[in-house]
Protein backbone atom coordinates (compact mmCIF):
# COMPACT_ATOMS: atom_id res chain seq x y z
CA UNK A 1 0.00 0.00 0.00
CA UNK A 2 1.27 3.45 -0.87
CA UNK A 3 0.16 7.04 -0.32
CA UNK A 4 0.17 9.55 -3.18
CA UNK A 5 -0.52 13.22 -2.51
CA UNK A 6 -1.07 16.24 -4.70
CA UNK A 7 0.94 19.32 -3.73
CA UNK A 8 -0.61 22.68 -4.74
CA UNK A 9 -3.59 23.42 -2.53
CA UNK A 10 -3.20 20.07 -0.80
CA UNK A 11 0.21 20.05 0.91
CA UNK A 12 0.80 23.74 0.21
CA UNK A 13 -1.79 26.22 1.42
CA UNK A 14 -1.82 28.05 -1.93
CA UNK A 15 -1.03 27.14 -5.52
CA UNK A 16 2.72 27.79 -5.70
CA UNK A 17 2.83 28.16 -9.47
CA UNK A 18 0.10 30.80 -9.40
CA UNK A 19 2.04 32.74 -6.76
CA UNK A 20 5.17 32.72 -8.92
CA UNK A 21 3.29 33.70 -12.07
CA UNK A 22 1.42 36.48 -10.30
CA UNK A 23 4.69 38.02 -9.11
CA UNK A 24 7.10 37.40 -11.96
CA UNK A 25 5.34 36.47 -15.23
CA UNK A 26 4.37 38.73 -18.10
CA UNK A 27 0.64 39.64 -17.97
CA UNK A 28 -0.21 37.23 -20.81
CA UNK A 29 -0.06 34.35 -18.33
CA UNK A 30 -3.62 35.15 -17.29
CA UNK A 31 -4.89 34.92 -20.87
CA UNK A 32 -3.25 31.50 -21.17
CA UNK A 33 -4.85 30.47 -17.88
CA UNK A 34 -8.25 31.38 -19.28
CA UNK A 35 -7.64 29.26 -22.37
CA UNK A 36 -7.03 26.31 -20.05
CA UNK A 37 -10.12 27.05 -17.95
CA UNK A 38 -12.17 27.23 -21.15
CA UNK A 39 -10.90 23.80 -22.18
CA UNK A 40 -9.11 25.05 -25.29
CA UNK A 41 -5.69 23.76 -24.17
CA UNK A 42 -4.46 21.13 -21.74
CA UNK A 43 -2.59 21.92 -18.57
CA UNK A 44 0.74 20.77 -20.05
CA UNK A 45 0.59 23.38 -22.84
CA UNK A 46 -0.76 25.96 -20.41
CA UNK A 47 2.11 25.49 -17.97
CA UNK A 48 4.82 25.42 -20.65
CA UNK A 49 3.66 28.72 -22.11
CA UNK A 50 3.23 30.36 -18.72
CA UNK A 51 6.59 29.29 -17.30
CA UNK A 52 8.33 30.79 -20.34
CA UNK A 53 6.89 34.18 -19.31
CA UNK A 54 8.68 34.30 -15.94
CA UNK A 55 11.04 37.26 -15.62
CA UNK A 56 13.09 36.75 -12.47
CA UNK A 57 16.56 35.58 -11.51
CA UNK A 58 17.05 32.53 -9.33
CA UNK A 59 17.60 34.44 -6.04
CA UNK A 60 14.39 36.40 -6.62
CA UNK A 61 12.49 33.20 -7.34
CA UNK A 62 13.91 31.47 -4.25
CA UNK A 63 13.05 34.44 -2.03
CA UNK A 64 9.42 34.22 -3.12
CA UNK A 65 9.30 30.46 -2.62
CA UNK A 66 10.58 31.03 0.91
CA UNK A 67 7.24 32.71 1.72
CA UNK A 68 5.05 29.75 0.70
CA UNK A 69 3.38 27.94 3.61
CA UNK A 70 2.45 24.28 3.81
CA UNK A 71 -0.39 22.68 5.72
CA UNK A 72 0.67 22.83 9.41
CA UNK A 73 -0.30 19.19 9.87
CA UNK A 74 1.65 17.74 6.96
CA UNK A 75 4.92 17.01 8.79
CA UNK A 76 3.01 15.11 11.47
CA UNK A 77 1.14 13.25 8.73
CA UNK A 78 4.44 12.34 7.02
CA UNK A 79 5.73 11.01 10.35
CA UNK A 80 2.49 9.12 10.95
CA UNK A 81 2.71 7.37 7.58
CA UNK A 82 6.36 6.51 8.22
CA UNK A 83 5.47 4.94 11.57
CA UNK A 84 2.85 2.81 9.82
CA UNK A 85 4.99 1.71 6.89
CA UNK A 86 3.03 3.74 4.34
CA UNK A 87 5.42 5.31 1.78
CA UNK A 88 4.40 8.77 0.51
CA UNK A 89 5.04 10.09 -3.00
CA UNK A 90 4.23 13.66 -3.96
CA UNK A 91 2.69 13.66 -7.44
CA UNK A 92 1.86 17.02 -8.96
CA UNK A 93 1.07 18.70 -12.26
CA UNK A 94 3.06 21.61 -10.86
CA UNK A 95 6.79 22.39 -10.95
CA UNK A 96 9.38 20.11 -9.36
CA UNK A 97 11.78 22.91 -8.38
CA UNK A 98 9.07 24.89 -6.62
CA UNK A 99 7.84 21.84 -4.73
CA UNK A 100 11.26 20.63 -3.62
CA UNK A 101 12.24 24.12 -2.46
CA UNK A 102 9.11 24.57 -0.34
CA UNK A 103 9.37 21.09 1.15
CA UNK A 104 13.07 21.53 1.97
CA UNK A 105 12.29 24.84 3.66
CA UNK A 106 10.05 22.86 5.99
CA UNK A 107 12.69 20.22 6.66
CA UNK A 108 11.23 17.64 4.26
CA UNK A 109 13.89 16.24 1.94
CA UNK A 110 13.09 12.54 1.97
CA UNK A 111 9.92 12.33 -0.14
CA UNK A 112 9.91 11.33 -3.82
CA UNK A 113 8.51 14.15 -5.98
CA UNK A 114 7.03 13.52 -9.44
CA UNK A 115 6.22 16.76 -11.26
CA UNK A 116 7.02 18.84 -14.34
CA UNK A 117 10.74 19.55 -14.64
CA UNK A 118 11.96 23.16 -14.55
CA UNK A 119 15.04 24.18 -16.51
CA UNK A 120 16.83 27.52 -16.16
CA UNK A 121 19.50 29.23 -18.17
CA UNK A 122 21.00 32.69 -18.56
CA UNK A 123 21.48 34.03 -22.09
CA UNK A 124 23.00 37.51 -22.52
CA UNK A 125 22.10 38.30 -18.93
CA UNK A 126 18.46 37.25 -19.40
CA UNK A 127 17.11 34.52 -17.12
CA UNK A 128 14.85 32.14 -18.99
CA UNK A 129 12.80 29.19 -17.76
CA UNK A 130 11.27 26.21 -19.54
CA UNK A 131 9.19 23.24 -18.50
CA UNK A 132 9.39 19.61 -19.55
CA UNK A 133 7.18 16.69 -18.51
CA UNK A 134 8.54 14.00 -16.25
CA UNK A 135 9.66 11.35 -18.80
CA UNK A 136 7.92 8.46 -17.07
CA UNK A 137 4.57 10.27 -16.91
CA UNK A 138 4.32 12.02 -20.28
CA UNK A 139 1.55 11.38 -22.79
CA UNK A 140 -1.44 12.09 -20.57
CA UNK A 141 -4.72 11.64 -22.46
CA UNK A 142 -6.19 14.54 -20.46
CA UNK A 143 -3.41 16.88 -21.61
CA UNK A 144 -1.59 17.13 -18.27
CA UNK A 145 2.18 17.35 -18.06
CA UNK A 146 2.18 14.64 -15.40
CA UNK A 147 -0.13 11.68 -15.96
CA UNK A 148 -1.10 10.80 -12.40
CA UNK A 149 -2.90 7.68 -13.61
CA UNK A 150 0.43 6.33 -14.90
CA UNK A 151 2.09 7.12 -11.59
CA UNK A 152 -0.28 5.01 -9.50
CA UNK A 153 -0.80 2.31 -12.14
CA UNK A 154 0.49 -1.06 -11.05
CA UNK A 155 0.37 -0.26 -7.31
CA UNK A 156 -2.03 -2.83 -5.89
CA UNK A 157 -3.52 -0.62 -3.18
CA UNK A 158 -3.27 3.13 -3.56
CA UNK A 159 -4.29 5.94 -1.24
CA UNK A 160 -4.74 9.23 -3.09
CA UNK A 161 -5.03 12.69 -1.51
CA UNK A 162 -5.99 15.74 -3.57
CA UNK A 163 -8.05 18.85 -4.04
CA UNK A 164 -8.28 19.98 -7.66
CA UNK A 165 -8.74 19.43 -11.39
CA UNK A 166 -5.47 17.59 -11.95
CA UNK A 167 -6.74 14.94 -9.53
CA UNK A 168 -10.03 14.20 -11.34
CA UNK A 169 -8.87 11.34 -13.58
CA UNK A 170 -6.77 9.58 -10.99
CA UNK A 171 -9.51 9.70 -8.35
CA UNK A 172 -11.44 7.01 -10.23
CA UNK A 173 -8.45 4.65 -10.23
CA UNK A 174 -7.18 4.85 -6.64
CA UNK A 175 -8.25 2.34 -4.03
CA UNK A 176 -8.94 4.96 -1.36
CA UNK A 177 -9.44 8.68 -2.02
CA UNK A 178 -9.23 11.55 0.46
CA UNK A 179 -10.61 14.68 -1.18
CA UNK A 180 -11.39 18.32 -0.51
CA UNK A 181 -12.27 21.36 -2.63
CA UNK A 182 -13.00 20.79 -6.31
CA UNK A 183 -11.97 17.14 -6.12
CA UNK A 184 -14.59 16.43 -3.44
CA UNK A 185 -17.23 18.10 -5.61
CA UNK A 186 -16.11 16.08 -8.64
CA UNK A 187 -16.17 12.77 -6.75
CA UNK A 188 -19.68 13.55 -5.48
CA UNK A 189 -20.90 14.38 -8.99
CA UNK A 190 -19.31 11.28 -10.51
CA UNK A 191 -20.33 8.84 -7.81
CA UNK A 192 -16.72 8.15 -6.82
CA UNK A 193 -16.28 6.98 -3.25
CA UNK A 194 -14.11 9.33 -1.19
CA UNK A 195 -13.49 10.54 2.34
CA UNK A 196 -13.63 14.30 2.80
CA UNK A 197 -11.03 16.13 4.87
CA UNK A 198 -10.16 19.69 5.82
CA UNK A 199 -6.41 19.44 6.48
CA UNK A 200 -3.75 16.87 7.28
CA UNK A 201 -4.40 17.02 11.02
CA UNK A 202 -8.01 16.12 10.28
CA UNK A 203 -6.88 13.41 7.85
CA UNK A 204 -4.89 11.31 10.34
CA UNK A 205 -7.86 9.98 12.38
CA UNK A 206 -9.84 9.48 9.18
CA UNK A 207 -7.07 7.35 7.71
CA UNK A 208 -6.83 5.40 10.95
CA UNK A 209 -10.57 4.68 10.80
CA UNK A 210 -10.42 3.71 7.10
CA UNK A 211 -7.47 1.34 7.60
CA UNK A 212 -8.07 -0.49 10.89
CA UNK A 213 -5.19 -2.72 11.81
CA UNK A 214 -2.87 -1.05 9.31
CA UNK A 215 -2.75 2.59 10.36
CA UNK A 216 -2.14 2.79 14.08
CA UNK A 217 -2.70 5.97 16.11
CA UNK A 218 0.20 8.47 16.01
CA UNK A 219 2.97 7.59 18.47
CA UNK A 220 2.57 10.91 20.27
CA UNK A 221 -1.10 10.13 20.93
CA UNK A 222 -0.26 6.65 22.24
CA UNK A 223 2.39 8.07 24.56
CA UNK A 224 0.01 10.70 25.92
CA UNK A 225 -2.67 8.08 26.61
CA UNK A 226 -0.17 5.89 28.49
CA UNK A 227 0.96 8.85 30.56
Amino acid sequence: MQVFSDFDGTISIQDVTDIVLSCFAEPEWEDIEQEWKDGRIGSAECMRRQIALIRANRPELDALLDTVAIDPGFVAFRDYCRENGLPITVVSDGVDYFIRHVLALNGIRDLPVIANILTHRVVDGQHTYALAPSPATAGCLAGSGVCKCKVIGGIERQIYIGDGRSDFCVSGRAGLVFAKGKLADYCSDQGISYIGFDDFTDLIPKMQAALPGIARPPRALLQSSIA
